[in-house]
C-alpha cells in the first residue's frame, strides 16, 4: 500500500457509506496505519448526498480530503461519482457503481438523467464500472453494495484478504456478516479488466 491513502466514499443515504468506511478504518489501522474518517451527512434520510473521508497512512493529521487530492474515489451512484469528481487526483482512480436513484429534480421532470458513463471518458479519468444491479441478483439482497464495491476496491491496494473478512464480522451485525461476505467475496472476483481512461 502506498504510504498515505486518500479515500472519498460517496452516494446517498441508506447505501452504506458510513459501515463501508468503519471497515476500511478498522483494516487499515489493523495493518499499522494511522486513520482518520469523517463523515457528512447531507439529506441522507431522504436519499440526499452523503460523503465520507477516509485517510491512512503513517501519520495523518486532518480527516478531511481537499479537491484533486482523493487516491480513490468509491461511488455507490452513478450521479455521486460525477458530483464528487473533481476531489480525485489526477493518477487516481473512480470505482463506481452502474446504479441510478434518481432526485427528485429528474423524478418531476425538471432535469433529465446526465449521461455519466460519456461524462467520465470525456473527462479523462481512470475509472472501473461495477454492474451493481446484476452483482446484487447473484448475492440475494438489494442491501449489500457497499460490501461488493469493498471487494472490487479490496483488490487494488495490496492488504491481504483476510483483513477485510474479519473487519466485515466485527462491523456488520452477526445476523448479516454471511451475506456481506458473500457479497464481499462477490467483488472482489468480478472481472474488471484493465482500468478505463
Amino acid at each position: 500500500m502506498k504510504e498515505n491513502l486518500n479515500i472519498l466514499i460517496v452516494g446517498v443515504g441508506g447505501q452504506g457509506n458510513i459501515l463501508l468506511s468503519k471497515i476500511l478504518g478498522e483494516v487499515f489501522l489493523n495493518v499499522g496505519y494511522d486513520v482518520k474518517i469523517s463523515e457528512v451527512h447531507g439529506m441522507a434520510q431522504r436519499g440526499g448526498s452523503v460523503v465520507t473521508y477516509v485517510k491512512a497512512g503513517t501519520k495523518v493529521f486532518s480527516p478531511l480530503i481537499d479537491k484533486a487530492e482523493a487516491d480513490y474515489i468509491i461511488a455507490f451512484e452513478k450521479l455521486e461519482a460525477l458530483r464528487w469528481i473533481e476531489y480525485l487526483k489526477k493518477e487516481g482512480i473512480l470505482i463506481y457503481s452502474d446504479y441510478e436513484i434518481p432526485p427528485m429534480s429528474v423524478i418531476t421532470g425538471v432535469y433529465k438523467y446526465p449521461d455519466v458513463d460519456k461524462i467520465v471518458k470525456k473527462l479523462g479519468v481512470k475509472f472501473y464500472k461495477v454492474d451493481i444491479p446484476s452483482l446484487l441478483t447473484k448475492v440475494g439482497s438489494p442491501r449489500v453494495q457497499n460490501t461488493i464495491m469493498l471487494g472490487v476496491f479490496s483488490r487494488l491496494i495490496g492488504i491481504e484478504e483476510s483483513y477485510f473478512r474479519k473487519a466485515i464480522e466485527n462491523n456488520v451485525k452477526p445476523e448479516f456478516v454471511e451475506i456481506n461476505l458473500k457479497a464481499f467475496a462477490i467483488g472482489r472476483n468480478v472481472d474488471l479488466g484493465e482500468v478505463k481512461i
